[in-house]
């Protein structure tokens, strides 16, 4: 038996091979890309009893441990599920390979020819929680971007992860492939992200997507950039000159269509001159779907005290649950103050028929994703037409929104000369 490597150097071992990987994908062609991709997909759907199986073992975990039914729901794998992963690594063939595109191009008075062209980031770390989906999303939104990456899901998905990474990296042998282009690190000891934080000769960036200590732990060790995905904070504001059968519609399904997931909405703001007519007919409707409502003062008294009161602190709480703030606000002005105070700048609609209300709202909140009449829900790469996202980045710098393929590339310039030198 060989002697047994130390935590330390698997997981520098696990990144050294991941840039040797990606420097030798320089010459991947989008036809090539997008065979393995198909490849990919047939593997999931080959491989779904195996993986169900493995999300069994998951499940049970959980349970075990009394996690909550939100917890759970992210957690969960059926066909349906894995029918949906594998149609996003299809959806991604059929979306332009973004490395090597044009993004502009101008010639110098002294005849220089500048080409500002796509590349891809590098090594991507992806260190992420609870949801087995995330893996074949990541590897698919890497791959076909031209990036190699790096995976490090939680211990509760871990036999999940594990089982649709298998299926997935054995494409690649099959088509001649450095395997080290996708990786993952398979401890769960926590000081395996410690020491992956630590590689910054050999990782580009990291991408952290989960609750907001695992991001701010990352933040706060890594010598890596960070793009963040922070908490979703989501808002949808009902404007006194909203269609109100609209407005209900709109704020029952960003609630509980799936309220597990960070583009839920978790506050609502109603104009004062909507609430009368509005809260009372919503208000049944939530709480009949068994959502827990805590109101301002005013939305208490239009309930008729039915709902618990409504904390400062509940309006920076991202429920991930079937719970609502609700407030009552003056006019767009304080609903739009409220939103950039409380939010996570993460999705924000109106709901109006008023165009100078819904324009100032566009204008004003300062959120990656900003909606007109429509919920919330639909903040996601696939519902964006992008295939799928690495996730919803919430930082202002490099990527914002839904973070997908071109999300994923930097950029070079390209300059030919005909023997120019600078005087």
């Amino acid at each position: 038996m060989g002697k047994k490597i130390s935590l330390k150097q698997e997981v520098l071992g696990i990144a050294a091979q991941a840039q040797e990987a990606y420097r030798g994908s320089f010459g991947l062609t989008a036809g090539k890309k997008n065979r393995v991709l198909a490849r990919m997909a047939g593997a999931l759907l080959k491989e779904k009893n195996a993986i169900l199986r493995a999300n069994r073992k998951d499940i049970a975990k959980a349970k075990a441990a009394k996690m909550p039914a939100a917890f759970l729901d992210r957690l969960s794998l059926d066909e349906k599920r894995i029918r949906g992963m594998a149609d996003s690594l299809s959806a991604l063939m059929r979306l332009p390979d973004p490395a090597g595109t044009l993004i502009k191009s101008w010639r110098r008075p002294n005849g220089l020819m500048i080409r500002k062209v796509r590349v891809p980031i590098g090594v991507v770390a992806i260190i992420y929680e609870s949801r087995p989906n995330v893996t074949a999303d990541c590897i698919g939104l890497c791959f076909k971007s031209g990036n190699a990456v790096i995976l490090r899901g939680g211990s509760e998905a871990l036999h999940s992860n594990l089982s649709i990474y298998s299926a997935l990296k054995g494409v690649l042998a099959g088509e001649g492939l450095a395997p080290g282009l996708i990786q993952m690190v398979p401890s769960v000891d926590r000081k395996a992200v410690d020491e992956l934080l630590k590689l910054d000769a050999y990782i580009d960036v990291v991408i952290p997507r989960g609750g907001e200590s695992l991001i701010r732990k990352v933040v706060s060790l890594s010598r890596i950039p960070v793009i963040k995905h922070y908490k979703g904070i989501c808002h949808v504001y009902v404007d006194a000159e909203a269609d109100l059968n609209m407005a209900e519609n709109i704020c029952f399904n960003a609630k509980v269509q799936r309220p597990g997931v960070c583009n839920a909405m978790e506050t609502m703001l109603v104009h004062k001159d909507a609430a009368a007519r509005f809260l009372p007919g919503m208000i049944k409707k939530f709480t009949d779907a068994h959502v827990q409502i805590r109101g301002c003062p005013i939305t208490r008294k239009i309930s008729k005290g039915a709902v618990k009161a409504a904390t400062q602190e509940d309006y920076r709480t991202e429920y991930l649950a079937l719970i609502l703030s609700v407030k009552v606000v003056g006019d767009i002005t304080e609903a739009i103050g409220h939103i950039n105070r409380y939010g996570s700048h993460h999705s924000d609609a109106i709901v109006t028929d008023g165009d100078l209300q819904a324009q100032r709202f566009l204008r004003e909140v300062d959120s990656a994703c900003v909606y007109v009449n429509a919920s919330t829900r639909f903040t996601d790469g696939y519902e964006f037409g992008m295939g799928a996202e690495i996730g919803i980045s919430t930082d202002k710098l490099h990527a914002r929104g839904p973070m997908a393929l071109e999300e994923l590339t930097s950029y070079k310039y390209e300059v030919r000369g005909n023997g120019q030198v600078r005087r």
